[in-house]
């Protein structure tokens, strides 16, 4: 019975829906049949002039010709129902300008080429120490290439190839017999000693 109370009841929504209806429809009852069309100016708030032109319907000019004119065709999407704007044509191709070609870069000058014949190979024995003086004999050094182990005193050649040049206390100068190559050769064969 409680649901039955509750249905019967207008809702006040509807019931402000309703009343807003009937207040338009009184509204528009009573303007919209007697309504004169106002004067448009300009300025707002300033009225027309008494002796200005004003527009009668008679003088509006409807071109009823151009409705009967042909559907332009449609061009893929692009059709503009209002006809109001046309698109600007397509920009011109860009004009190619001829640069000049770059300079070529530079080459730079590396060291000069050596003229003659090629260096000999560096020399591979290892100096491994000094033999004091002997009474008579002078300083003896001691060299290996980790296979063979060689001496020699200042002036001999070593290994049928290197001669020995100067003897100093941590370093030995060796040559090639012909004298090209000099090289300046430090204690460095301990490694190669008892192999």
């Amino acid at each position: 019975m409680a649901s039955e109370a509750t249905s019967a009841r207008p809702r006040p929504a509807l019931l402000i829906a309703l009343a807003v209806a009937v207040a338009m429809l009184l509204v528009w009852w009573t303007t919209g049949k007697s309504a004169t069309p106002a004067v448009v100016t300009s300025k707002p708030g300033v009225a027309a002039k008494p002796g200005a032109p004003q527009a009668t319907p008679g003088d509006l000019n409807v071109r009823l010709d151009d409705l009967k004119q042909p559907r332009p065709a449609d061009v893929g999407g692009s059709r503009n129902p209002f006809r109001f704007y046309t698109p600007p044509p397509p920009p011109p191709p860009p004009v190619a300008v001829a640069r000049p070609a770059p300079a070529p870069l530079p080459v730079p000058e590396g060291p000069p080429v050596p003229q003659g014949p090629p260096p000999p190979p560096p020399i591979t024995l290892k100096y491994i120490g000094l033999i004091e003086d002997v009474p008579g004999k002078g300083k003896i050094a001691a060299f290996s290439d980790c296979r063979t182990t060689m001496r020699g005193r200042e002036g001999e050649i070593i290994a049928g190839q290197y001669r020995l040049v100067r003897i100093g206390l941590e370093s030995v100068v060796l040559e090639y017999v012909d004298g090209r190559g000099r090289t300046t050769i430090r204690m460095s064969g301990q490694e190669c000693v008892g192999k």
